[in-house]
């Protein structure tokens, strides 16, 4: 029996341009660049303990979090490692205050990158998967020296998202506009290998995933749905669910990718000037973006993600993605 042909991530997008004319030679480079970074993030997680890494740096970022070492040594690794490749005019993170310029040394490309270096970060020191997720966008045409003003593009403008997962496995999830594509890292070759192609999300499903600890402060439309999820197959719903939460975004999407569901992080009674806690540009347009191009859906309750005309670079919003027909019908709940 032959052996199954292995895809690397390279062939792939080469690949993809053949047949879609949808990845420039700059844009490939630029995500060879991320999944190469992605490979550093993975060995340093990897070493935890071993590696002096876990633990809080004693420094908080720019949302007023604590930092943890991690968070910083992921930052740094994005930075480092994107600079120099002439792919890019400028980068954003969300632990950076503004945006990071490319530094004059190095020639400046035509795409900005933004990440969320190290999503979940308060599943470092317990050993549970944590991620980073990404999003590229054009610059504007004719912009000399980028400005924040320039990153404020709609999610639907993003020519390419993805995340990394650090778990059992460490996988790459990516999408350039033309569906959603899985790699997992061979860590023996230090490779990333196509394992999944063209993922869809089934349009119905069974789990959810929210912080119910928070139930309390929930706003009637976010209430309603739950407790008609929680009411079983007696209630409105007339099945039956199971709730999953990691507390990593990356690690409960991934999930949702693979079997469906739907994850919520609405905003809240706590703070009526805090529009939800994930932030729109690091976190909620990248999946949204991939969630989109696999088959479902995303909101923030009232509006397709992708649409959001971004006010700020740090902006939140709550968010609602996953099975196209249970985000449609939360989202109805709250546009009644």
């Amino acid at each position: 029996m032959s052996a199954v042909k292995r895809i690397s991530l390279t062939q792939h997008l080469i690949e993809q341009q053949r047949e879609h004319n949808s990845i420039p030679a700059e844009l490939r480079l630029l995500i060879e660049v991320v999944g190469r970074a992605c490979k550093s993030i993975s060995h340093a997680v990897g070493k935890g303990a071993l590696g002096e890494v876990l633990g809080t740096a004693g420094s908080e970022n720019v949302q007023g979090e604590v930092q943890k070492k991690l968070d910083i040594i992921s930052n740094d690794i994005l930075l480092e490692a994107n600079e120099w490749g002439g792919h890019l005019a400028a980068m954003a993170s969300e632990e950076m205050e503004t945006i990071h310029l490319i530094p004059n040394r190095y020639p400046q490309g035509e795409y900005m990158l933004l990440f969320d270096p190290l999503d979940g970060s308060s599943n470092i020191d317990v050993n549970v998967s944590i991620g980073t997720i990404f999003s590229v966008l054009k610059a504007p045409d004719g912009v000399g020296t980028p400005t924040e003003q320039d990153f404020l593009q709609q999610g639907a403008r993003q020519v390419a998202a993805g995340y990394a997962v650090y778990g059992p496995q460490t996988v790459l999830v990516l999408t350039t506009g033309n569906g959603v594509h899985c790699f997992t890292l061979d860590r023996e070759m230090g490779a990333w290998v196509r394992t999944q192609q063209n993922i869809q999300i089934p349009a119905d499903t069974k789990e959810f995933a929210i912080n119910a600890s928070n139930k309390r402060h929930w706003f009637p439309p976010v209430s309603r749905y739950v407790d008609e999820m929680l009411a079983g197959v007696n209630g409105p719903l007339k099945k039956d669910f199971n709730m999953r939460w990691v507390a990593s975004m990356v690690a409960d999407v991934h999930r949702i990718l693979t079997r469906g569901g739907i994850f919520m992080y609405p905003a809240d009674a706590r703070d009526l000037d805090m529009p939800g806690k994930l932030r729109l540009m690091y976190e909620a347009n990248p999946m949204a973006f991939i969630v989109e191009q696999a088959g479902g859906a995303a909101t923030d309750g009232r509006q397709r993600i992708l649409d959001i005309q971004p006010a700020k670079l740090h902006q939140r919003v709550p968010v609602f993605l996953g099975s196209k027909n249970e985000v449609e019908r939360v989202t109805s709940y709250h546009n009644q």
